[in-house]
């Protein structure tokens, strides 16, 4: 919470200073059931208490910001915005001064205490620092383990699916339904983007590989290891009933526009366009608990970012802060 609220505001200082596109939009979360109204509520005080300004909305009030969404009720959170993420990261990268080495798969780790750290790439090229900072996303748990350290989670990937909306004119900003706390997913919301189309989705599907953006995908080696840790399984057990509901959306285009039809009933199958879809890096403890934090753990000459969910973009630049502060803190412990 305390990242977010402070990303969001100096995302917006970053892009205006150095020109990269971005916009105030506010969001939307609105409740379609009665049974969400508690959680909504619960919404309005965390926000509060997070100095986050919040507006209570009913039915009519809905349709002042979003003509075409239908609620039961809703909140408006006016800070809320978009950026193209893309040229911030390039920004970033522009003026990191580091040497940047795209499609390098890491084989080998040698970690030693007194020396430092020296990374074995494919192809045979080394590279070596006094720190190694681990934020390899979707193989981050394995990273880890090639330094020796024991993250504690296992990364589970999970496949969000998309389609674009034909009519964008029908959003104006961002709609997102009430989340359930029970799952660190923010179900199928509307997110209209800096170039002016709408995104509807993510469903979240189990992915059957790391880099899985299709059912075509599989790699029985990453495949193998999810299956083989425990907290799959207990996931599995767990929530089998609203994991059936997200596979239903990913092979039925009919199930994912009623999801959809729950916010902006106006539209039909047709309105629908497929679009890219994102492998989400789920990290899961082994007692099959789904973190929904960030999550950044130590070793020797180590820091590995393990989580970094949605709003972790927004939070971007206070999560590297921290990773920074960490990875000096390393320097000067050796």
């Amino acid at each position: 919470a305390r990242y977010a609220v402070k990303g969001a505001a100096e995302m917006v200082k970053f892009c205006a200073e150095y020109g990269i596109p971005h916009k105030v939009t506010g969001k939307l979360i609105v409740a379609t059931e009665r049974s969400e109204l508690p959680r909504l509520h619960a919404l309005v005080q965390r926000g509060r208490e997070n100095g986050i300004p919040v507006r209570e909305l009913g039915p009519a009030q809905i349709t002042e910001y979003e003509p075409e969404v239908r609620g039961l009720a809703a909140i408006h959170v006016g800070t809320t915005g978009i950026c193209d993420f893309v040229g911030v990261a390039r920004q970033l990268a522009a003026a990191s001064g580091a040497d940047i080495r795209y499609g390098a798969e890491v084989e080998h780790i040698d970690r030693r205490a007194s020396l430092g750290v020296a990374v074995r790439i494919r192809g045979g090229d080394i590279v070596r620092g006094r720190v190694l900072v681990n934020c390899a996303g979707l193989h981050c748990d394995e990273v880890a383990r090639l330094t020796g350290d024991e993250p504690g989670m296992r990364i589970v990937p999970f496949r969000g699916e998309y389609y674009e909306l034909a009519r964008p004119e029908l959003v104006r900003g961002l709609v997102y339904p009430v989340p359930d706390p029970a799952f660190p997913f923010l179900g199928v919301h509307l997110t209209r983007g800096i170039d002016g189309g709408v995104h509807l989705g993510p469903n979240a599907v189990p992915a059957l590989a790391r880099e899985g953006y299709g059912w075509g995908t599989v790699r029985v080696r990453e495949l193998g290891a999810t299956l083989a840790w425990p907290g799959a399984w207990r996931i599995a057990r767990r929530h089998w009933r609203y994991g059936a509901g997200e596979l239903r959306r990913s092979v039925s285009k009919r199930a994912f526009t009623t999801a959809v039809q729950r916010l902006l009933p106006g539209i039909s199958e047709g309105d629908l366009v497929p679009a890219a879809a994102g492998v989400r890096a789920q990290a899961v403890l082994r007692d099959g608990t789904l973190v929904d934090d960030f999550l950044i753990r130590e070793g020797a000459r180590a820091v590995h970012v393990l989580n970094a969910p949605s709003p972790a973009a927004t939070a971007s630049l206070p999560i590297g802060r921290e990773v920074g502060r960490r990875a000096l803190a390393a320097l000067a412990a050796v």
